[in-house]
């Protein structure tokens, strides 16, 4: 009986995961700066007229000039899961981010990335695809951004720990 219990134990560390291992205390704290950078960031590049936004435009972009793009943000909210063709974009998007060295994150939290980007379009306007968000940094006048090198560093760190899409969620304020 012994031999048995140490042998589930065993298992049972083998199934364990990092966040287990390391708890997950330290990442929700580590993810409150980096989600500020990102909203820090997606409005400096919408003043600056920096972003891309909608899945079809953002794969012309991308096609056209990945040179010029430095992060694609693929946002979804729960609802959005089941969507299979979103969910084909991605993948393409994500495939064609990585063959151009281009930062990458998932988002959730899309009520907020909303009241982040609304402009003054004003009633009756179309609502625009945020589903992705491309940040591009134009040869002329680079996007002189703290938040730019706080995010792409977080990207940095997540692909040295096999996280090649890391995952943030912008929290409603």
């Amino acid at each position: 009986m012994d031999l048995f219990l140490d042998q589930v134990d065993y298992f049972v560390d083998l199934t364990m995961t990092l966040e287990d291992l390391i708890g997950t205390g330290n990442r929700d704290k580590r993810l409150d700066p980096v989600s500020q950078a990102l909203e820090e960031l997606l409005v400096a590049a919408q003043r600056q007229d920096c972003l891309t936004l909608g899945v079809y435009e953002s794969a012309k972009l991308m096609n056209v000039d990945p040179d010029s793009v430095v992060l694609c943000v693929l946002a979804t909210d729960e609802e959005d899961e089941d969507d299979i063709a979103l969910q084909i974009h991605f993948t393409l998007l994500q495939a064609f981010c990585c063959d151009n060295d281009v930062n990458i994150l998932r988002l959730s939290g899309m009520r907020r990335l909303t009241q982040l980007l609304e402009d003054d379009a004003g009633v009756g306007t179309e609502p625009r695809d945020l589903h992705c968000i491309l940040v591009t940094n134009p040869p002329v006048q680079p996007l002189q951004c703290q938040a730019l090198q706080h995010v792409s560093s977080f990207c940095q760190e997540s692909r040295g720990q096999n996280q090649w899409v890391p995952c943030l969620e912008l929290q409603d304020r």
